[in-house]
């Protein structure tokens, strides 16, 4: 398998974000702040499935679990940047606006971007996760064997 580069880390690290995050609080985010780039669109958002691979314990065997609804969306920036957007779901909008920050995060806007968008989702997600974690937590049931004393 091919290695990736950096750049290609940090891009493959931010469109999964973007991608897993809340529509909404994404949507509040990019209002806050307040760029209009101008975009041509190269695909328009679609709605379509994908096939959902699964293992079990993550080593097994791959099987095919089911279809997944997807959104996908392509913009070119009018200085030449492309991104894409693909959001499980069927928001449009959603998609289109990951492609639009997708397009944007290759160019010096990036650390803006950034700063108030990537980095809030970031810690958005960081504390769902701890709380989902917490509450998961107070349900566990730790079992233990007492040694029998077979005199």
């Amino acid at each position: 398998m091919d290695q990736l580069t950096p750049d290609q880390k940090a891009r493959k690290g931010w469109l999964s974000l973007l991608a897993k995050s809340d529509a909404d609080l994404l949507a509040s985010l990019w209002a806050e702040l307040d760029m209009n780039p101008a975009v041509e669109t190269l695909r328009q958002p679609e709605i379509g499935s994908v096939l959902v691979r699964g293992r079990t314990g993550a080593t097994g065997s791959a099987f095919n679990l089911g279809e997944m609804t997807v959104t996908r969306a392509s913009i070119r920036l009018s200085t030449g940047e492309v991104g894409h957007g693909y959001v499980q779901g069927r928001n449009r909008d959603h998609a289109k606006l990951v492609a639009t920050i997708d397009a944007l995060l290759q160019t010096d806007a990036n650390q803006r971007i950034q700063d108030a968008v990537l980095t809030p989702l970031s810690d958005s997600r960081t504390t769902a996760r701890r709380q989902r974690a917490a509450k998961a937590d107070k349900t566990r049931v730790e079992f233990f064997t007492m040694a029998r004393g077979d005199d």
